[in-house]
């Protein structure tokens, strides 16, 4: 094989390698900085009364506030009292220049929350420095208090939840109003119900896990599974919020012909539908086989041949004129085929099968 081949072939590998690299570089360099203290550069530590002397009113204000509970103790980073905090104080207390201390809320995002991780860095907080707030620069004094006054807001927050997060969050504000919505603003969950704003970001499968925490009837398994329970629950729904009910992004039918376009119900006389897109239950009532609409018998609960509508304007009368969920009823999934009721299928000569009207009420 000659070499400009070769080189051809191997040109998308070696972009992809040197894709994996650079994230992977990225990836190292933003925990690097998130874990490098600030420092001072000739100052040492001095006594706690050093900065009472000149601080006393901090001091008497933040009576009450964790981190001054714990200045005087070895629980309070590497160093205790003020100082475990603002770094090393000498050269600050000598001339009291503001330049010769560290003061966090100056600080770059990364360093100031690198400060914070000398005591907070374990459970919910150990994948900051991956997290979409660490790489979109928020800082931890964007929306806690250090030194909080009176009775702070849990864990110093500058506002209580959700208040605090629709600060950035606007466009999740405008939609937990929407008619079909999670109960936030009821106050009966908050946002960290569901989000850690403190890393571990919402994949597919994390985000359908979650959803299975709360609404565990709807995981299965089933016989019969809807592709996009198993894959992503966004798919469907906006958990934030939707006009439509149930926190669907659309209303029925047209959220379904998303994917199902294809479907014999939303066909014109005519129109043909493509093999393995239409299921139905397979058997009826008297347990005798459903038949096809091209009069095979449906044994199998699913059309492998394709098939063409004959059942006329009242088929697609069905697609527009009502909910695919009168029928779907199981759209999360079901023991039965196409997610159906018992006993719903088409008979020999195309007419619905398990309906006490004989699905007459599905054409208006």
């Amino acid at each position: 094989m000659k070499a400009s081949v070769l080189l051809k072939i191997l040109r998308p590998a070696r972009f992809l390698l040197l894709i994996a690299v650079l994230a992977a570089c990225a990836t190292g360099a933003i925990r690097q900085r998130v874990l490098t203290l600030p420092t001072i550069e000739g100052a040492t530590y001095v006594e706690q009364q050093s900065c009472l002397d000149c601080h006393e009113d901090v001091s008497v204000a933040m009576t009450g506030n964790v981190h001054l509970r714990l200045a005087n103790s070895d629980l309070l980073g590497a160093q205790s009292g003020c100082q475990a905090c603002h770094g090393p104080a000498s050269l600050h207390v000598d001339d009291g220049d503001t330049a010769k201390i560290i003061n966090p809320a100056k600080l770059h995002s990364d360093q100031s929350a690198a400060i914070c991780a000398t005591c907070h860095s374990s459970g919910k907080l150990i994948d900051w420095s991956h997290s979409s707030h660490a790489l979109a620069e928020v800082g931890c004094d964007d929306c806690h208090v250090f030194h909080a006054t009176g009775k702070p807001a849990k864990a110093n927050l500058k506002k209580s939840e959700p208040e605090l997060c629709y600060s950035c969050h606007q466009e999740e504000m405008a939609k937990a109003n929407f008619p079909s919505h999670h109960p936030v603003k009821e106050g009966k969950m908050t946002c960290t119900s569901c989000h850690n704003p403190h890393g571990a970001e919402l994949t597919e499968e994390r985000a359908t896990a979650l959803c299975f925490e709360c609404h565990a009837r709807y995981q299965g398994p089933f016989v019969f599974e809807h592709s996009p329970v198993q894959e992503d629950c966004g798919i469907c729904h906006d958990p934030h919020g939707t006009v439509a009910d149930n926190l669907l992004k659309q209303n029925e039918p047209f959220l379904c012909l998303q994917c199902h376009e294809s479907h014999f119900h939303a066909m014109r006389i005519g129109a043909t539908v493509p093999a393995t897109n239409v299921a139905f239950s397979a058997y009826n009532p008297d347990g005798t086989p459903v038949t096809t609409i091209t009069g095979t018998p449906n044994t199998t609960g699913a059309v492998t041949v394709p098939m063409t509508n004959t059942l006329g304007e009242h088929s697609w009368q069905q697609a527009f004129g009502t909910k695919c969920t009168v029928c779907h009823s199981q759209v999360h999934g079901s023991d039965l085929p196409s997610q159906t009721s018992p006993t719903i299928g088409v008979d020999a000569d195309g007419n619905p099968v398990g309906f006490p009207d004989g699905g007459k009420g599905l054409t208006r």
